[in-house]
């Protein structure tokens, strides 16, 4: 399976997951988000960013909803609930933001 970004053909898994990490860019996050009907915004890059920042140098880490949540409180200066991230992301955001962030699937169970 691939998509096609801007001419460039793009692996994915039987999942939709990128098969090499490397091919990701915000281009490829935006087709992988249009994929599911997302239209990426400030707020959704603040998670996306915080997944990738998480995974590439925190040693393969894979935020859970609640540490998203806690995290995106953080960042955002207010306190976020479920609802707001599951607005962002309704496919379970830890999981569907972590395929838009190019991120290899998660094989942790639950989400919170």
């Amino acid at each position: 399976m691939a998509i096609d970004v801007y001419g460039r053909s793009i692996e994915l898994s039987e999942n939709g997951y990128l098969v090499n990490t490397d091919d990701w860019d915000r281009d490829v996050a935006s087709a992988l988000a249009a994929a599911d009907d997302i239209d990426l915004g400030e707020r959704h890059w603040d998670v996306l960013d915080y997944l990738r920042d998480e995974f590439f140098n925190n040693n393969g880490n894979q935020p859970n909803n609640r540490a998203i949540l806690k995290e995106m409180s953080r960042r955002w200066g207010r306190k976020v609930d479920n609802k707001e991230i599951f607005d962002l992301f309704p496919g379970n955001p830890s999981k569907q933001a972590g395929l838009i962030a190019g991120l290899p699937e998660s094989r942790r169970k639950g989400g919170y």
